[in-house]
Formats: C-alpha cells, sequence, structure tokens
C-alpha cells in the first residue's frame, strides 16, 4: 500500500507529534475519513480545530488507550460513525524513566508503560482487524515500536521491555496473516530511535545515530524500486517492503 486515498485511517495519539503528522499525510492523500484518539483533551480539540480535512472526513475521539474498556467502547462508536478501519497506526505512547528500575514506581510507572506501549496496540488491533480481514481491499496496520525493544536500555528498563514486547506481538500478527493467506491485510513494525517529539528530551543520541525528526520520519515509505524487506539486525533507511521489522538504523515506514 503506497496511500491513504480512499481509506478511512485511524491514529492513536494523534493530537500531537507524529501522530498529528500521521494524519495531516493521511489527509494530504485523501484519505476517505481520519479518526483520531488521544487523551489529551486540550491538544486533540485544538488538532481538530487547525485541521483542514478538505474531501476526508475527520472525528475525533477522547480515550484513555490504557483502559481495555474504553478502547471497546470507543471503537464501537467509530464502528458507527465511520465503519470499518482500513488503516490502523498503533502510535500512542508513553516515556517513563531516567531511574533505575527497582526507583520506579510499579503502578503509575511500569505498569501505565506496559498498558498503554504494550497491551493498548493489541486491544486496539483486536477492534479492528476482525474488519479488515473481512475486506476485500488493502488494509495495514502499522505498529509503532522502537529501536529499545533491539537492546538494553539502562535506566529504562519497563520502556525497553514494552518495546521488545511490541515487536514479538507484531510481528507474529504479520506471519499468522501470512500463515492464513490473508495477503490483503499486512502488518509493519516500526521501529525508530530517539524521535524529537518531547518524548525523549534530554536524552543523548550515540554515535553516528542523530535523534530523528518526526518529518523524516512520518515521510520514509516503502519503495518499488529497492530490492526485499530488511530483516532484524540489517542497517539502512529502515524501510521494509512486505511488512517486516523496521531495523533501528535510520527508520521508519509509513504506510
Amino acid at each position: 500500500m503506497k496511500s491513504a486515498q480512499g481509506k478511512s485511517v485511524l491514529v492513536t495519539g494523534a493530537a500531537m507529534g507524529m501522530g498529528r503528522l500521521f494524519i495531516e499525510r493521511a489527509i494530504a492523500e485523501k484519505a476517505r475519513a481520519v479518526v483520531l484518539w488521544d487523551v489529551n483533551e486540550e491538544a486533540l480539540d485544538q488538532t481538530l480545530a487547525e485541521l483542514d480535512g478538505g474531501v476526508t472526513e475527520v472525528y475525533g475521539y477522547y480515550v484513555d488507550v490504557s483502559s481495555p474498556e474504553q478502547i471497546e467502547a470507543t471503537a464501537e462508536a467509530v464502528r458507527a460513525d465511520v465503519g470499518d478501519i482500513e488503516i490502523l497506526i498503533n502510535n500512542a505512547g508513553v516515556v517513563r524513566g531516567n531511574r533505575y528500575f527497582w526507583e520506579s514506581d510499579p503502578v503509575s510507572d511500569t505498569k501505565l508503560t506496559i498498558d498503554v506501549n504494550t497491551l493498548a496496540p493489541m486491544y486496539v488491533t483486536h477492534q479492528f482487524l476482525p474488519g479488515m480481514i473481512s475486506n476485500s481491499g488493502e488494509c495495514r496496520v502499522l505498529n509503532l515500536a522502537s529501536a529499545a525493544g533491539f537492546t538494553p536500555n539502562p535506566r529504562m528498563a519497563a520502556y525497553a521491555g514494552s518495546k521488545w514486547a511490541v515487536i514479538g506481538w507484531s510481528d507474529s500478527v504479520r506471519l499468522e496473516l501470512k500463515q492464513a493467506e490473508i495477503e490483503h491485510v499486512q502488518v509493519t513494525t516500526a521501529c525508530p530511535y530517539y524521535v524529537n517529539t518531547g518524548m525523549f528530551d534530554g536524552a543523548k543520541s550515540a554515535p553516528l545515530l542523530p535523534i530523528l525528526d518526526p518529518d523524516e520520519v512520518v515521510d520514509q515509505r516503502p519503495r518499488a524500486d529497492r530490492g526485499p524487506g530488511l530483516h532484524r539486525g540489517q542497517r539502512d533507511r529502515g524501510v521494509s517492503h512486505d511488512g517486516r521489522l523496521q531495523g533501528p538504523g535510520r527508520p521508519t515506514v509509513l504506510i
């Protein structure tokens, strides 16, 4: 899938940062509808007021993705208002860190990180993947993981663990769809390095790995003239053509 034209697109964590950029890109590509999910009501209201959907219908919902109950209820509302979702971007995430694991709070740090970064993409995908499977057109799930899912990350243990889990789950679902011969639904796992969205303020980049600009991350996409998709450990611009993992070199991919 090279474009969101004519598709219904849902992005979690859509009020700011890369989430908003994904929405703006979908509107620019003339998506049929874009759906914004965010827990920050003020930021969501501001983004909805500023967006010019043009031919694209724009919907916004306040939802805390750490709550399975809110996810289920809001997904039902989306299906009633918009119909089935064809492109799902699990973008919402939190970073709680810069302390040793034993110094962190087991609820406000560890549980919240796992709920938002790991379980929320699973719960949200549970809601919309069946509709994609029953749809005859091309569909895509994009799961935003992290380069932290490839390597230990001191003082960010829960965050690293949450992203390791996302990578394992996301690529397993990709293989499940392949085994089930469901070819029109693809799953992509994106693993960016630090992205300058405010979540990693104060972070120091490693040598030869600059902190990424959000626009650069969102603008990366598969190109038909490239070779086969990247596998774990390969270094390139991190673009996959068959839904496989995006390596930690220079990520990522849109749709």
